[in-house]
């Protein structure tokens, strides 16, 4: 159990900061899909995947004092920032161990945006099925954000680039 605690906390201090909820949650999801060795347990929500295994994690992380949580008003919405603390630093030196390749691929997904990383994420879930499926399951299960067809074949084109980036 804990070794899982110490993915998620090395995935977030590879990232440096991570802000928004939604966006580790798919940050997580988009790494395990990518094989790296991550086990949280996913489910299609409202947002794309989502694991409440994570979001207890995350939670456990900050009570244990590892994770700095900051928690800011921004625009009529409540939104979190995560950021490893002294204590998770110290932690990772003690207990940690590096995940190849992984730290390029997260600081690449920190540059993206919450609602791309979504759209990634769900395109991911499906992958199973051929691309032309793929986005229409896309538009019928993600109606609201209303994806363009440029956004979903750049979002094709990132998951190819997170791809060769970790061969």
């Amino acid at each position: 159990m804990f070794e899982d605690h110490l993915k998620v906390v090395t995935l977030i201090q590879e990232a440096g900061e991570v802000i928004g909820r939604k966006k580790l949650q798919k940050m997580v999801y988009i790494a395990k899909k990518l094989n790296f060795p991550f086990q949280e347990k996913y489910q299609f929500h409202f947002y794309g995947p989502y694991s409440e295994e994570l979001t207890l994690k995350i939670e456990e992380l900050c009570n244990m004092g590892y994770i700095h949580e900051v928690k800011e008003k921004v625009s009529g919405y409540y939104q979190y920032r995560y950021e490893v603390n002294e204590e998770g630093n110290k932690l990772l030196s003690t207990y940690g161990t590096a995940i190849e390749m992984l730290g390029t691929c997260v600081r690449s997904m920190n540059e993206q945006s919450s609602r791309f990383l979504e759209l990634v994420s769900t395109i991911m879930y499906f992958d199973k099925l051929e691309k032309e499926e793929i986005k229409e399951k896309v538009q019928t299960v993600k109606a609201k954000q209303k994806y363009t067809e440029e956004e979903m074949e750049e979002a094709f084109g990132y998951i190819a680039d997170l791809k060769t980036q970790i061969q």
